[in-house]
């Protein structure tokens, strides 16, 4: 299998969660300031129309498939991914493989307080795990300062940030250098899931890929965004030639 595939022009890399985790390991121990991007249908709208999101995308060090948008147009385009590496399911593992490995691994963003919950619900999975810090902060320009601050000294191996797409992932473009963290991550709403505010579909709908439909109906305001589902499915079976 292809180490990385292109889906609509967006580089996905062809890994499970197991290889995904062990690329995010290589790229702690490599050092540097690495990106982390979880891909999805609406990431890979965004950064047809976006130059600069593109751009971003294409230079993260590792893109996860997000979704089974994602999983679903590869298999359609001929290049079939190993599977989904959605980030609400995976920061369980990837937390285990901190703990493990003893890095320090701090959560940036999210409503006041959620990053605190999703930390404690983590730690009490994998007792082991340090949780490095925890900061709701602003995903803007204006609550740079002090966010760095809070980073810079408590000196983690892992950065997770919750600001939804587009802003985590200008977020990290923008700081990662002066975060001074090996591995930033852009997570979504994975600290509402982790948490337990925000509650998951049941396991059927997420084994057939409908956990999008539970979360419209919980969350009407998501059609707008998910309103570019239809163009992403036409745009890809037209580029698969059907």
């Amino acid at each position: 299998m292809a180490t990385s595939v292109r889906v609509l022009g967006v580089r996905v890399d062809a890994v499970d969660t197991a290889g995904a985790v062990a690329r995010i390991g290589a790229l702690v121990e490599a050092g540097g300031h690495h990106q982390v991007a979880t891909v999805n249908p609406e990431f890979i709208m965004l950064a047809r129309r976006d130059p600069e999101f593109a751009r971003i995308l294409e230079a993260a060090d590792l893109c996860l498939a997000d979704g089974w948008g994602v999983t679903w147009a590869a298999k359609q385009l001929g290049v079939p991914l190993p599977g989904r590496v959605p980030g609400s399911d995976f920061l369980e593992p990837l937390a285990g493989f901190a703990a493990e490995r003893g890095y320090r691994v701090f959560f940036l963003g999210a409503a006041a307080g959620v990053a605190e919950a999703a930390a404690t619900a983590l730690r009490r999975a994998h007792p082991r795990l340090q949780v490095a810090g925890c900061h709701a902060g602003d995903a803007g320009p204006e609550g740079d300062a002090e966010s760095l601050a809070l980073i810079r000294a408590a000196r983690p191996q892992i950065l997770l940030v919750a600001y939804g797409h587009p802003k985590q992932e200008l977020w990290i473009e923008r700081n990662r250098l002066r975060a001074e963290v090996p591995v930033a991550m852009g997570v979504g709403g994975a600290f509402d899931f982790v948490s337990g505010r925000v509650p998951r579909a049941p396991a059927w709908m997420r084994r057939v890929g409908l956990e999008w439909l539970y979360r419209l109906g919980r969350e009407p305001w998501r059609a707008r965004r998910m309103a570019v589902l239809p163009a992403f499915a036409i745009r890809v079976l037209l580029a698969a030639g059907r």
